[in-house]
Order: structure tokens, then C-alpha cells, then sequence
């Protein structure tokens, strides 16, 4: 179905990458032109994207603003786009965060700035790609594609190891990459439908041995990115080693295609596998949970910090995406969403110190609220965000997530809120040691507060922390109907060896 009758999606998706063609025409001499123009390409698909939220159909859990056209009609590959519940408010957190991510970069970014805004408005496509896309062959493009500018933002413009931390970024998920790739090629063949059409592949019945490897080829893929212990040794080095816009990026959009991957792939397609494999994703959620926070505790940076943070908060979403109940699932969901606003928040505020001091230690800080109390504010609410606390946007996720695997298992939600008492422990005493204490550094003394710019790009991000804390029913309500209709085709599986027994909660409000 598409509701406004107009290939809105195509020119949300491709509108960065006809931006950076524009970019490839204009003197690399002409540098505020080129930030300019990135920041307002990118703000402008923003925009343009607005009418997939305000005209979505809440009570339709099918795919809406769908487009499809035949591509290589021989092989049944097709141009095949369009979004649902599940996809709509990732598509929107991406446009969001990419012109976020662009302003960051106005006065931290003095090198090859053609280039960087260039890599930056392909990735967005290759992101945006990858939300949209219902043709397998369509969507292994878009996952692919994007990993070419991230591996060069890592690479040029990143820390003094960036050469080892985007090629273990790329090799990384390239193997997981290829292993997928495999996987699609068989599903295709052992589907005997001539098609990569992702609905019609959802109605395909396979025997669970086979399920079995196709679900492992394609979880290996999603894990990585999520990253799912014990998968996640390329993460802290690539956001340590990655411009600050880079890290936003990293964690705010590029981890949640793992999620999303294990959501509109893994589990309906490969239902009975699902269920088979739900004890080992809990164990090793549970384990990224604690083992995160735990790492994260000792950690000297703030930015390897927030980066180990991520491990654990992922795992939440992991978790209620395999709780296979409108709860869980719809909490991960929304989740996701408060990952990307809270974690780039906080890599943002981080790079923001960092372009003062030039370190991220922690141990060079202290006092910093009675010199910079502007900043002190904006990173007083980020930091109690990350932590979940209520009336701010990680609460409501969080414990969404608890409630729904709490209904089918209460000893996994049980081990999994330890991670939430830790993630308060560390970021409270990472917040405490840098913001508070007596101001004894003397380099700290000639610190300038948030300029302008600066507060322009944490104002947005403040106010859908705030939004989604206090009022998340708009977001609930659109996501539902495609929760269950995900959740219908995975329970349709014989042997439910799943978190829950059944599909408890007919809503999210009503456990």
C-alpha cells in the first residue's frame, strides 16, 4: 500500500546520495559551501521523510508507502521498498542523527572536507537502504554499500590507530556479510519461488534442521553488528578510533541494523529455529548485559566507556526481541530508538570535551560543572537517560523490556535488571569524577562553555529524550499492529520452546 501515491521512499533514500554527487561538482576549496550544503541536504530529506510519520496508518500492520518495480525479472530480484511499524521510526532516527552528526562536524572536521561530507551523505543512503528495503538481493546492496564510507570515516579522519580499527571493522563484518550472502542464496533455492521478495519468502515452509543453519548464517551477520558478545571485540576500538560523528553514527543507527536484522529476518523467517535458539540469544544477552557494564566500570576513557555501555544496552534489546511477546518486542523496538538518541548524546557531549582538551581520560577532569555549567546540564541529562531514569526515554524501554520477558521467563529479566543497577554505577561515577569535585587541574580553568552551534545540536536530541519519557504512546501505537503481525508469523512454528509459551499481552499497555 502506498497511501500518498508518490515514490516518497526512493527520494528519502537517495536524496544524500544526489546531494554528495552535487558535492563532487564544487571546489574542496570552498569548504563552508560544502558544510553547508551537506547540512542542508541532509536537513531537508529530514523533512521530507515527515509525511511517512504523519501519514502512517496506525491500525495497518501490512507494509505501507510500498514501491515495487521488476529489476532483474529473470532471477525474481526486484526494486521492492517499503516500511512498517517495525522500520519507521529507525528511518526517522537515521535522518535525525545524520544531520545531527553533520552539524557536530562543522569545526572538528578541518581535513579533506569534501570527502568527509561526501562519505557521510552515501552512508546515510547505504542506512536508510538497509530500513527499507523487502528484496533480499535489494537489501544485501544497501548492507554492503554502507560499509565503504564508514570503513573511510574510521580510516582518514579517526585516532591514531584508525588504519587497524577500520579494517577490523570491515573484516569483521564482512565475514558475517558473506555468510548471510550464502544463506540468501540458499533460501532462494530451497524456496523453489524464483524470488527475493521478503513477504513472499515469509510464507515459505522449510524443515527445522534447515532452519536451523540458515538462522545460524544469518544471526552470525546481525550479531556481529549488533554486537552480541561475543562478538563485540571490534566495537570499542572503532569508536574510540572514529570522529566524534562517526561514533554518533556507530552506535545510533549502524548497531540497530543487527537488531532489525534478527527482527524482520531471522525470526519470521526461520520461525521454528527462533524458538530453538531462544536459551543460547537469553545466555548470551545476559551475559553481554553484566559483562558490558561491568567492563564499562573500569574503564579510564568516557568514550571506550560509552562504547562498552553499548554492549550491555543492546543486549536489553536483544532480549526483548526474543521474549516473542508485543511487550518485549515493542520495548526493544523502542529501545533501539532511545539507544541511538541517549548514546549519540552522549559521544557527541564527549567529542565535544575532547575538541577543548584533546583527551578523553577521566582522571584529567573534575569540577568541570563550575566552569562549563551549561554543558555540565546538557550532560546531566544524557547521563540519567542512559541509566533509565524515569521520566526520561530509558526508562520506558527498559522496562517495557522487563515486563514482556518477565511474562514468559522471570529469572532471564531477573539476571538482566543487575545490568541496570551497574549502568547506574558507572555512570553516575563517571558523571561524578568529571563533573564534580574540586576544579584542580589548571588546563580545565580555561575551559569556554557550549557556543551556540553546539547547543543547537544537543537541544533536538534533549527534547525527544524528554518527548519519548513522558509520552511514548505515539510511538507504542504506530509499532503494535506490526509487532503482532511479526509475532503471528513467528509463533506459527510447531515446537515453541521460546521465552513464552504463548502470545501473552493483546497490547503493549495490557500484560
Amino acid at each position: 500500500m502506498n497511501q500518498l501515491g508518490f515514490p516518497l521512499l526512493s527520494l528519502v533514500v537517495f536524496f544524500p546520495l544526489m546531494g554528495a554527487i552535487l558535492l563532487l561538482l564544487i571546489d574542496r576549496r570552498e569548504e563552508s559551501l560544502i558544510k553547508g550544503l551537506a547540512f542542508v541536504v541532509s536537513l531537508i530529506d529530514f523533512f521530507l521523510a515527515l509525511p511517512l510519520y504523519f501519514a502512517f496508518r496506525a491500525d495497518f500492520p501490512e507494509m505501507q508507502f510500498v514501491e515495487k518495480l521488476d529489476w532483474v525479472k529473470e532471477f525474481g530480484i526486484s526494486y521492492f521498498m517499503g516500511i512498517d511499524g517495525i522500520s519507521l521510526f529507525l528511518v526517522l532516527l537515521t535522518l535525525f542523527l545524520s544531520a545531527i552528526s553533520i552539524l557536530s562536524s562543522w569545526t572538528a572536521i578541518t581535513e579533506r572536507v569534501k570527502e568527509y561530507m561526501i562519505c557521510m551523505l552515501f552512508l546515510e543512503t547505504g542506512m536508510l537502504g538497509v530500513f527499507v528495503a523487502l528484496d533480499l538481493f535489494l537489501f544485501y546492496i544497501f548492507w554492503e554499500g554502507m560499509l565503504i564510507p564508514m570503513y573511510f570515516l574510521i580510516g582518514i579522519w579517526g585516532g591514531p590507530q584508525r588504519i587497524y580499527a577500520a579494517v577490523k571493522f570491515f573484516l569483521y563484518t564482512m565475514a558475517g556479510s558473506l555468510l548471510m550472502l550464502v544463506a540468501i542464496l540458499a533460501l532462494y533455492f530451497l524456496a523453489g519461488l524464483n524470488t527475493f521478495d521478503l513477504l513472499q519468502l515469509y510464507g515459505v515452509s522449510l524443515p527445522p534442521e534447515t532452519q536451523w543453519w540458515l538462522f545460524l548464517a544469518f544471526s552470525v551477520a546481525f550479531s556481529i553488528k549488533v554486537p552480541l558478545f561475543p562478538f563485540h571485540t571490534w566495537l570499542p576500538l572503532a569508536h574510540v578510533e572514529a570522529p566524534t560523528a562517526g561514533s554518533v553514527i556507530l552506535a545510533g543507527v549502524l548497531l540497530k541494523m543487527g537488531t532489525y536484522g534478527f527482527l524482520r529476518f531471522c525470526l519470521p523467517l526461520f520461525p521454528d529455529a527462533s524458538h530453538t535458539f531462544v536459551p543460547l540469544v537469553a545466555f548470551l544477552s545476559i551475559v553481554g548485559i553484566i559483562y558490558g557494564a561491568l567492563v564499562a566500570m573500569v574503564q579510564k576513557d568516557v568514550k571506550r566507556l560509552v562504547a562498552y555501555s553499548s554492549v550491555s544496552h543492546l543486549g536489553f534489546v536483544m532480549l526483548g526481541i526474543f521474549a516473542f511477546n508485543v511487550q518485549g518486542i515493542a520495548g526493544g523496538i523502542l529501545q533501539m530508538i532511545n539507544h541511538g538518541l541517549s548514546t549519540g548524546a552522549l559521544f557527541l557531549a564527549v567529542g565535544m570535551i575532547y575538541e577543548r582538551r584533546h583527551t578523553r581520560m577521566i582522571e584529567e577532569f573534575g569540577g568541570l560543572s563550575r566552569q562549563i555549567p551549561i554543558f555540565a546540564i546538557f550532560f546531566m541529562i544524557i547521563t540519567l537517560s542512559s541509566i533509565g531514569l524515569p521520566g526520561l526515554n530509558g526508562f520506558i524501554g527498559e522496562f517495557l523490556i522487563l515486563v514482556g520477558v518477565f511474562n514468559s521467563h522471570p529469572f532471564y529479566a531477573t539476571l538482566a535488571a543487575t545490568g541496570i543497577i551497574l549502568a547506574a554505577v558507572y555512570m553516575l561515577w563517571m558523571f561524578q569524577r568529571v563533573m564534580f569535585g574540586e576544579l584542580t587541574n589548571p588546563a580545565n580553568r580555561l575551559l569556554k562553555d557550549l557556543n551556540a552551534r553546539e547547543i543547537v545540536v544537543l537541544v533536538p536530541l534533549i527534547l525527544f529524550i524528554l518527548w519519548i519519557g513522558l509520552y511514548p504512546k505515539p510511538l507504542l501505537e504506530k509499532m503494535e499492529p506490526s509487532v503482532k503481525k511479526t509475532i503471528s508469523l513467528v509463533m506459527q512454528a510447531k515446537g515453541q520452546q521460546a521465552l513464552a509459551p504463548e502470545l501473552r499481552g493483546s497490547s503493549w499497555n495490557q500484560p
